[in-house]
């Protein structure tokens, strides 16, 4: 009986002890995702961003960041791959549909460590998200919009202090996890694209589109690569093409950059191109489409489309004919 008063005392000693911090909700309860953005404004000070963001349930957020900007073109950057004769040709006439054997082309850059690392702090309110990250002004809003079967995340753009378009999706899959080219390929469905960007003196917003995994064929020795002959009867390509020239399909092509993280790059060009200019060529060299992208996967580590952009600086440094966007490709728009 004497020990009771001490009880007590103890007892209400932690009466009156402060509660512990409440932990952040995590956007859509997802930590890892991979986000494009892009400022695409009347003039040459256009850029484009490709992160992946990493948050925690302590209101933190940190980005790693590619950055292409008008102000430091690059040039395109060979991989150093040329997908195989299973899935590619060197000629002119194959016996069946192929894109021609070429090495495939990147963003300059792409291949190497991100060129930013940035921390932030964010706070969710409803389905809002708020970015306030550590460079001074620049903060973001996203919608936060969950998948039906709650597996995947989307950010959709509100607002960016510098940025005029962006493109988010996340998961609780490590950013270091990614499906190889086969799992790709024979994703079901096709994958909506939407894409904002700048070209040729001003900005644009492209119409929905789609593209089709199953359509691309996958290499037997090159097994990091897909590749996709767009026919002529299904392709634009006009403008730059000689009229003598009716050859109107696409060289398309799709590889991974890294076998540990999530990268991956989208390279294409109008056939037609390569009999124009000072001198012919089987593979085209100039301003070619090279287009980053992180793959989306969801918390099975399904793959399920890409975020991108496009980072195409003209061959001969005029500014007015570079091609910039961000966009995605996803089965959840």
């Amino acid at each position: 009986m004497r020990k009771a008063p001490i009880v007590l005392l103890i007892l209400s000693l932690f009466t009156f002890l402060p509660a512990p911090a409440s932990a952040a909700a995590l956007p859509g309860g997802k930590a890892y995702f991979v986000v494009s953005r892009g400022s695409f404004k009347t003039g040459t000070a256009n850029w484009t961003r490709l992160s992946d963001y990493t948050f925690t349930a302590d209101g933190k957020v940190r980005a790693n960041t590619y950055l292409w900007q008008q102000s430091k073109p690059v040039a395109r950057q060979g991989t150093g791959l040329t997908p195989d004769s299973s899935c590619s040709t060197t000629s002119l006439t194959p016996d069946r549909p192929r894109v021609r054997a070429c090495e495939v082309m990147t963003a300059g850059g792409f291949g190497g460590a991100p060129h930013e690392d940035n921390d932030g702090n964010y706070r969710i309110d409803g389905d809002q998200l708020h970015i306030t990250w550590n460079v001074a002004g620049w903060n973001e809003q996203w919608t936060i919009v969950t998948s039906p079967d709650t597996k995947l995340a989307r950010l959709d753009f509100r607002s960016n202090a510098l940025a005029t378009i962006g493109y988010g999706y996340g998961s609780n899959t490590p950013l270091n996890v990614r499906r190889q080219m086969s799992s790709v390929q024979a994703h079901p469905g096709d994958l909506d694209q939407d894409s904002q960007g700048w070209e040729r003196g001003g900005p644009f917003t492209s119409p929905p589109s789609k593209i089709t995994p199953r359509d691309h064929s996958t290499c037997t020795t090159t097994s990091w690569c897909l590749t996709y002959l767009q026919p002529q009867a299904e392709s634009s390509c006009t403008a730059g093409c000689k009229a003598t020239n009716t050859d109107r399909s696409i060289q398309y092509y799709v590889m991974r950059i890294s076998n540990s993280d999530r990268r991956d790059t989208r390279w294409h060009w109008c056939s037609c191109l390569t009999d124009v200019g000072e001198v012919n060529e089987f593979c085209y060299k100039r301003n070619s489409h090279v287009k980053p992208m992180l793959q989306i996967l969801d918390d099975d580590a399904r793959f399920r489309g890409w975020v991108g952009v496009e980072a195409s600086f003209d061959y001969k440094g005029d500014r007015t004919r570079d091609m910039l966007a961000a966009f995605r490709l996803s089965d959840f728009r």
